[in-house]
């Protein structure tokens, strides 16, 4: 494929490319830069459910081209005196689209642009234009419009058929996820090291950050299950209490830096795939240097996670006080060794079916195969 890299996904585009164009798909496909993009964020298609998707930004020039189809500039021209598309119509749309409901406005207000500067960027043009004070948005058709041996071809139409393909491929490739889910929920006795050793294979460092989390909660929900406390507000009236673990949202969600919460100790957890003491600290400064406990996609040991984000953290801030006191707000550190051990000891406790059947239900609540409550959508200002 001429100077692009070519993915499996690639033969996809490549096909839609000749079905609308014929001779002219490769000339299109090297001169487009849009298209370029495309292929490059498509290419985790046919990488199976546990690969991360990139609908966030495939999301913002759907939507945008969407609406220019739709106003007919497709065929009428005048795109330059076109009023904009207002933000919560696009921002509505993209959570209408499938995997699309807990998006947020970043890939509309910067991320797609500076993403796409960074793959071309002596490019004279950026995806989207917006204009702030009105909240209007355009796609920029010089993206949109190509010309090939002194013909305009106008790529809006073959952009959406592309963005379509990949979003059935992973809708298919999810499908089959929960289905091998349902299939594992139906093991015998017999079979316990089957359906575990299927658990454990979706908490390899390389999965989807979502699917992990979903995992890491279904493990901890069950692995806390049972235990129980006592605790009361005077000797004479103290009361029995189990530990109960709470999802508090969507993954990926911007909601201040908790993904889980356990009651009654009110415990906070955080999920994350990257050992980034950055990352690590703004989540302790979220909640007001709270004690939290990372769950961390990682097989390095807890000792020396702990010791290169203390030593990241000392070449960062260099005053140890401060240190001392971050590092103070790490309640503790769950590894995946860690979780998995969690999960063996789960197991033995019979709750391996409950894990499963969580890992589904979460699984379709995230990736709107069932739906849970409405969202309230703002207009950005």
């Amino acid at each position: 494929m001429s100077k692009q890299k070519n993915y499996s996904f690639s033969n996809k585009i490549i096909e839609i490319l000749k079905q609308d164009f014929g001779e002219k798909y490769q000339d299109i496909f090297d001169k487009s830069l849009i298209i370029q993009y495309l292929n490059i964020k498509t290419r985790s298609a046919d990488s199976g459910s546990k690969s991360r998707g990139s609908f966030a930004n495939i999301y913002a020039i759907y939507v945008l081209v969407e609406d220019y189809i739709k106003n007919g500039f497709y065929k009428k021209g005048n795109y330059n005196s076109y009023s904009g598309a207002k933000f919560v119509d696009l921002f509505t749309r993209q959570r209408e689209l499938p995997f699309g409901q807990k998006l947020q406005n970043h890939a509309l207000n910067h991320r797609l642009n500076e993403e796409f500067k960074k793959y071309f960027p002596t490019s004279k043009h950026i995806p989207i234009i917006r204009d702030v004070s009105t909240n209007k948005y355009w796609f920029s058709e010089n993206l949109l419009v190509i010309s090939i041996e002194k013909e305009k071809i106008n790529l809006s139409d073959t952009i959406i058929k592309i963005i379509d393909a990949y979003v059935e491929v992973k809708q298919s490739s999810f499908k089959s996820f929960i289905k091998s889910c349902e299939e594992i929920t139906k093991l015998e006795r017999a079979n316990t090291d089957k359906a575990g050793q299927f658990i454990k294979k979706l908490l390899a460092p390389n999965v989807d950050a979502r699917i992990f989390e979903i995992v890491s909660y279904s493990i901890l929900k069950y692995f806390y299950h049972g235990q129980i406390l006592y605790f009361g507000f005077n000797m004479a009236n103290i009361n029995k209490h189990n530990l109960i673990l709470y999802k508090t949202g969507r993954t990926n969600a911007n909601d201040g830096g908790i993904d889980f919460v356990m009651k009654p100790l009110g415990r906070f957890f955080q999920v994350t795939e990257t050992t980034d003491v950055h990352k690590f600290f703004l989540d302790i400064d979220k909640i007001e240097r709270y004690p939290i406990t990372f769950v961390v996609k990682s097989d390095n040991t807890i000792e020396e996670l702990i010791q290169k984000m203390k030593e990241n953290a000392e070449d960062i801030y260099t005053i140890k006080t401060i240190v001392k006191k971050y590092m103070e707000c790490i309640e503790e550190i769950i590894n995946i060794p860690k979780l998995v051990a969690y999960l063996n000891i789960a197991i033995k406790k019979g709750y391996l079916k409950s894990i499963i059947r969580e890992i589904i239900l979460q699984s379709k609540v995230e990736f709107n195969i069932i739906e849970d409550d409405d969202e309230e959508i703002e207009e950005q200002t």
